[in-house]
C-alpha cells in the first residue's frame, strides 16, 4: 500500500542518530543547567526558576511560528532534513555559550543564551520530529523506529550522566584534610572552565551526528506543496481543536516531561547532599536510570503486541510509582540510607517504568499526524510536531520551575555543604513523591486515548485511497 514503507536498519539507525545528537546537547541542559546555575554560575534557586519560566513563555510564542514555517517551506536539501544543518549549527554554538561564564554571574547573559539555545532547539527538533513522521505510515514500522529512537536517546542519556566524571578530568582538585586524598571539585565556581570544556565536547559530537542523520534520512510521506504552502497560525490551533487524540497526548506530554524533568534536575542535588556522593557515585546512580532502556525498549514492539498500547502504559507507570515509593523509603530511613547498592536497585526499578511509559509516547505522534490528515485532508507534520513541542516544553518549564521553587522554599543554600533536614526532605520529595503523583495523573490521561492499531489501519487505508 502507498506510504507503507519498510525501513532498512541503516535508515532506522541513521535517522535515530539525530536523537542521540539532540539529547546529547539539550538533555545535558535540562538535567544539569539548574545545578550549574546555582552551584557554579552563582544564581539563586528562586531566580533560576523564574528564568526557566521566562524561557518557556518565549517558547510558546516561538514554537508555532517554527511549525508553520517548516510546513510552508521547501528547502532544496529536503523539507525537514535541511533543518538538521540549518538549526543544528546554531544549536551547538548556543549550548556552549550557556556554559561560558564570560560576564561573571550575569542574569542577563544567562537569560539571552538560554533563550537562544531553546529557540535553536525548536528550529532543529520540530523538523527532526516531522522528518520521522514522513518516513512511513506503517504502524509496526513506527513502533520499531520509536524503540530505536528511544534507545538512541538513552545512549545519549548514558553519556550525559558521565558528565561529573568528564568534568572531574578538567576540574580543580582539593585535598581531603582527613584522608589526604585529592578529590576533583565540580560543584563550585572554580570548576566553570571544566563545565565549558565538557559542554564543548558534547556540542561538537552532537553536531557531527546531526550531519550524519541528515545524510541518511529521506522524506517519503509528504503532502503536496499546494496543500501546505498556505498554512497559517489559525491552522495550528484548529488542528488542536479538531484533533482530540492530539489533545490527549499533548496533555500526557506536559505531565510526563514535568515528572521526568523534576526527577532529573533534582538527582544531582539528591546525590550531592542527601548521600554526599563522589562524582563516580553520582554518575553510577544516574547510569542506573538509563540502563533499563537497553533491555526494555527493544522489547516494546513485542510487549505492545502482547498486551496492547494502553495496558503497556498502565503496567510501566505502575512500575515507576512502585520504584519511587521504594526509593522514598530507602532515602528516608537512616538504616537504609547508607546502602548505595540498594538505592541503585530502586533507581533501576523506577527508571524501567518511566523509560517505557514516556518513551512509547513518541510512537503516538505519527498517529495523530495521520488522524489530522484524515479529518483535514492535508498532512501538516510540522504543525503537529510544533504543538507537541509546545506542550513538551510546558512540561520542561514546570519541571525546571518546580525544583527551583521547592529548593527555595525548603531553604536550600548552595554555599553550604551540609543542608538542613528540612531541605534534605524537600529534595527527597522532588526525586520521588512529586514525580510519582504526576505519573499516576498521566495514567488517567492516557486512558482517554482512542486510536487503537485497528483504527489506525482503517484510517491509513482511507487516507491513501
Amino acid at each position: 500500500m502507498q506510504g507503507y514503507y519498510k525501513l532498512s536498519w541503516r535508515e532506522r539507525t541513521g535517522y535515530c542518530t539525530g536523537e542521540v545528537a539532540l539529547n546529547l546537547i539539550y538533555q545535558t541542559v535540562t538535567i544539569w543547567l539548574m545545578f550549574y546555575y546555582t552551584n557554579v554560575y552563582g544564581l539563586d534557586a528562586g531566580i533560576v526558576a523564574g528564568l526557566f519560566l521566562v524561557v518557556r513563555v518565549i517558547d510558546v510564542i516561538w514554537d508555532p511560528f517554527v511549525g508553520i514555517f517548516v510546513d510552508r517551506a521547501f528547502p532544496r536539501w529536503g523539507k525537514y532534513r535541511s533543518w538538521l544543518i540549518f538549526g543544528g549549527i546554531p544549536l551547538a554554538l548556543s549550548a556552549v555559550l550557556c556554559f561560558w561564564n564570560v560576564f561573571g554571574n550575569s542574569l542577563l547573559y544567562a537569560c539571552v543564551t538560554y533563550v537562544a539555545l531553546s529557540m535553536c532547539f525548536t528550529l532543529t527538533s520540530v523538523p527532526y520530529g516531522a522528518l520521522g513522521d514522513s518516513l512511513t505510515r506503517d504502524t509496526n514500522e513506527i513502533t520499531i523506529l520509536t524503540s530505536v529512537r528511544m534507545v538512541c536517546a538513552n545512549i545519549a542519556g548514558l553519556l550525559i550522566k558521565t558528565l561529573p566524571l568528564v568534568i572531574a578530568i578538567f576540574a580543580p582538585t582539593v585535598i581531603d584534610s582527613t584522608t589526604g586524598e585529592e578529590t576533583a571539585v565540580y560543584n563550585t565556581p572554580e570548576a566553570n572552565h571544566a563545565w565549558l570544556i565538557t559542554m564543548s565536547i558534547f556540542a561538537v559530537a552532537g553536531l557531527m551526528m546531526l550531519f550524519y542523520s541528515f545524510s541518511q534520512s529521506h522524506e517519503k510521506v509528504l503532502s503536496e506543496a499546494s496543500k501546505t504552502g498556505n498554512v497559517k497560525m489559525k491552522d495550528l490551533w484548529m488542528e488542536l481543536k479538531k484533533n482530540r487524540p492530539l489533545r490527549v497526548i499533548a496533555m500526557f506530554f506536559v505531565i510526563a516531561f514535568t515528572a521526568m524533568n523534576i526527577s532529573n534536575a533534582s538527582e544531582s542535588y539528591f546525590m550531592t547532599y542527601n548521600f554526599g556522593a563522589t562524582p563516580f557515585m553520582t554518575s553510577t546512580f544516574m547510569w542506573m536510570g538509563t540502563l533499563p532502556a537497553f533491555i526494555l525498549l527493544p522489547l516494546v514492539p513485542a510487549i505492545k503486541r502482547k498486551i496492547g498500547k494502553k495496558m503497556m502504559f498502565y503496567v510501566f507507570i505502575g512500575i515507576a510509582v512502585v520504584g519511587m515509593a521504594m526509593m522514598y523509603v530507602t532515602a528516608t530511613f537512616e538504616t537504609l540510607r547508607t546502602h548505595f547498592a540498594v538505592l541503585c536497585v530502586m533507581q533501576l526499578i523506577k527508571s524501567a517504568g518511566i523509560l517505557v511509559a514516556t518513551g512509547y509516547m513518541w510512537a503516538l505522534v505519527p498517529e495523530v499526524v495521520t488522524f489530522g490528515e484524515y479529518i483535514n485532508g492535508r498532512r501538516v507534520a510540522g504543525i503537529v510536531t510544533a504543538l507537541i513541542c509546545i506542550f513538551m516544553k510546558a512540561g520542561m518549564a514546570l519541571g525546571g520551575v518546580i525544583p527551583g521553587l521547592v529548593l527555595d522554599a525548603v531553604g536550600y543554600r548552595p554555599a553550604q555543604q551540609m543542608q538542613s533536614d528540612f531541605t534534605l526532605q524537600g529534595i527527597v520529595w522532588l526525586v520521588t513523591f512529586i514525580p510519582a503523583l504526576l505519573m499516576l495523573i498521566g495514567g488517567f490521561v492516557i486512558s482517554r486515548y482512542e486510536l487503537t492499531d485497528k483504527r489506525m489501519d482503517e484510517i491509513n487505508r482511507e487516507v491513501v485511497k
